[in-house]
Order: structure tokens, then sequence, then C-alpha cells
């Protein structure tokens, strides 16, 4: 039998739900909702956490998800995913690569496009439950990157040879299938600390 997992905060439209054992909570279900119990795959809304926050239209609680999905993932195990920038690192005394909390978490770096992205997309995965050798392997898939996520001023001439095209707001959102598979199998080997 397939250890359940829970993916808080999904895309309506989520690869997750295509996948075995998985429970997902997207916004129609409301993940604050979730009776917890299992461990999770959290994707809490970046835009009051990121460097970009000052321009954001969020909804009025959305920044109190990130912190409730922390202690969710401190709480049950699993991985939470967020902006290599994210504001919520400090904010919740998040560890830096190399370092350890006192709950047992840790950050993990990765790079979205060697996952399948069409953006390099640096992402910390902070992971509570597992050490950094139970880790499952990474499909790693390096290339080019086909997109990025907000021009700059050098690459927004076609007739640059450094110009890529800016990434929709789906595709910045959507999670690549091999990172999403990653991140359950990482939440699947996770134990709770506090339950």
């Amino acid at each position: 039998m397939v250890k359940q997992v829970t993916v808080l905060f999904a895309r309506q439209d989520s690869i997750y739900k295509t996948l075995d054992g998985v429970d997902v909570w997207d916004a129609q279900r409301d993940a604050l909702n979730w009776p917890g119990g299992a461990p999770v795959v959290a994707h809490p809304p970046c835009r009051e956490w990121g460097q970009l926050s000052h321009m954001a239209k969020p909804r009025a609680d959305e920044k109190e998800l990130g912190l409730w999905a922390v202690d969710m993932v401190r709480k049950f195990g699993g991985v939470l995913e967020h902006p290599r920038q994210s504001k919520l690192w400090p904010a919740k005394q998040l560890p830096l690569p190399n370092q350890v909390d006192e709950f047992g978490g840790w950050t993990l770096p990765i790079f979205q496009c060697n996952f399948g992205h069409t953006c390099e997309k640096p992402t910390f995965l902070y992971i509570c439950g597992i050490t950094p050798d139970q880790l499952p392997l990474m499909p790693i898939t390096p290339g080019p990157q086909a997109k990025v996520i907000a021009k700059s001023r050098q690459r927004k001439s076609p007739s640059n040879p450094q110009y890529r095209m800016e990434c929709t707001k789906p595709e910045r959102e959507h999670t690549p299938g091999p990172l999403a598979k990653f991140l359950v199998e990482i939440a699947r080997r996770c134990e709770a600390r506090h339950v």
C-alpha cells in the first residue's frame, strides 16, 4: 500500500491530481480545512514573500498561509517549496542550506529547470522528517532554459542573443511532473516529529 501524502495549496489543474496516493487541496477545498495526519507537500502562495512583494496584490490572509504551511511541514513531516529569495525563510527562522533547525528541518536548494521547468526558477525546499542521505534520486534533466520569469533590460529585445521569452503566469505556477513526483517521494519518506 502506498503511503498517503497531502499536497497543500495546489493549482486547480495541478499535476498532483494525476498521482496515486496523493490527497490534493486546491483553493476550492481550502487547505486550512485540512485535518492533518499525513506528510505534506506545501506550495503556499509566494506573492507576499517574494522579491516583488511590494508590487503584489494578494488576498488579505495570503501571507499567513505560508506561516501555517511551515507549521504543517514541521508537525507532520514533508516538504515546502518556495522561491530561493523568499522572505518566509527569515520570518519563520528556516535554516539556510547546510544548517538544521530545532525541528530537524533543513533546506535543499534546487533549480526547477533541472526538473523540466521552462525557466531556471531557483527554489528552496524546506524538508522535515528525513535527513539529506534519505532523499530520493533527483531526476535531473539539464539543458538550456527556454524562457525567463521576467524580462530583464538586457533580454527584452529579440535581436539580443541572450533574449528569451517571458513565461506565462500558469507556466510560472505549474510544478513540472518530475519535480512533483520528487516532492511526493520526499514526503512519503518523511516521518512526523510532533503529532
